[in-house]
């Protein structure tokens, strides 16, 4: 546990920033309570945002992580509803972007990979961004 607090430590957003903005009307981001990553995070989102990020704290992520079909091997510390995209977990605005203008149902970055926006860390080898929707198995949509 003492390892991954300690990845949460440190704002490394600017490291991610770019112009793009994201053009959704609807955004919230449910997160458990006490998350500072997550709240660094939601800022990083808010930036990028034309619209405004909502923020739900609840002690019940799991049935939230239900009710979006994220299966447990792609969760992360949060879950964010963009228009009906999910996207969950740390992921870079860019690839938030692309999953939006590919219409894909959901995107995962899975765990809380150190050097990710929002968590601390240097950035160690590459990630996997899977897809997942419409009950089906997910599948790769990009390594980065």
């Amino acid at each position: 546990m003492g390892l991954a607090l300690a990845g949460c430590l440190g704002d490394n957003t600017d490291e991610w920033a770019t112009d793009e903005t994201l053009a959704v009307a609807s955004a919230t981001q449910y997160q458990g309570p006490n998350c500072d990553c997550c709240d660094v995070y939601a800022d990083y989102l808010a930036d990028h945002l034309e619209g405004d990020l909502e923020t739900v704290t609840t002690d019940d992520l799991a049935a939230v992580k239900a009710e979006y079909g994220i299966a447990e091997p792609l969760q992360s510390c949060h879950t964010i509803d963009l228009n009906g995209t999910i996207v969950e977990g740390h992921m870079p605005v860019a690839v938030v972007a692309s999953a939006l203008e590919d219409e894909v149902t959901g995107v995962a970055l899975p765990g809380m990979p150190a050097g990710s926006p929002g968590m601390g860390g240097e950035k160690d080898g590459e990630w996997t961004v899977y897809e997942f929707g419409d009950g089906g198995e997910p599948a790769v949509y990009a390594e980065i």
